[in-house]
């Protein structure tokens, strides 16, 4: 490949990648066609973007941009994944579809979150987490929990009390009725 096409292929990776600052290294190479296409439906269902490269192209594409340590000591064709809802949301996906064997040569190489690699391990550890929507919820019943216990302990002495005022009413009802 010469020099001039060379330099088109890494603009053109530079633009794709622009503004991406969290992705995954995975393995694709190997994978039938058939495979692959599902593969990528797939992935597209969930707002993921896939990108087959050359690791020496993609390395002097994002040399010096917080997605260059990812590919820090990598060699030969890799696919570089970003997207989804989250970074997490993005990991808990590839980990899923590695740990189904659907695809036999799929497998996760590595990442970078905010600025730093991810090994494969890392990645395995980070699908563990809870996604943004998770932490959200996680979040929210934090929050409305004291306002919860609060409006039990505001109303739990009036529904005593009307209790009580039940069975006194209760009484008063059995004792003023004729015997028959």
């Amino acid at each position: 490949m010469s020099k001039y096409v060379k330099n088109l292929v890494i603009e053109d990776i530079k633009r794709r990648l622009d503004g991406v600052e969290d992705a995954l290294v995975i393995n694709m190479i190997g994978i039938d066609s058939g495979k692959t296409f599902s593969l990528r439906k797939k992935l597209r269902e969930k707002k993921i973007n896939v990108l087959v490269v050359k690791s020496s192209l993609v390395q002097r594409a994002t040399e010096g941009t917080r997605l260059g340590p990812a590919f820090d000591g990598v060699e030969g064709s890799l696919a570089v994944c970003w997207g989804a809802d989250d970074f997490v949301s993005l990991v808990k996906e590839i980990v899923s579809i590695d740990k189904s064997g659907q695809f036999a040569k799929f497998a996760t190489r590595g990442g970078v979150l905010d600025g730093e690699s991810l090994t494969p391990e890392t990645v395995k550890l980070i699908s563990k987490w809870p996604n943004r929507q998770e932490q959200l919820s996680l979040l929210l019943g934090q929050i409305l929990s004291p306002g919860a216990n609060l409006l039990s302990q505001l109303t739990s002495p009036g529904a005593a009390l009307l209790s009580q005022l039940k069975e006194i009413e209760k009484k008063q009802c059995e004792e003023s009725a004729p015997v028959a």
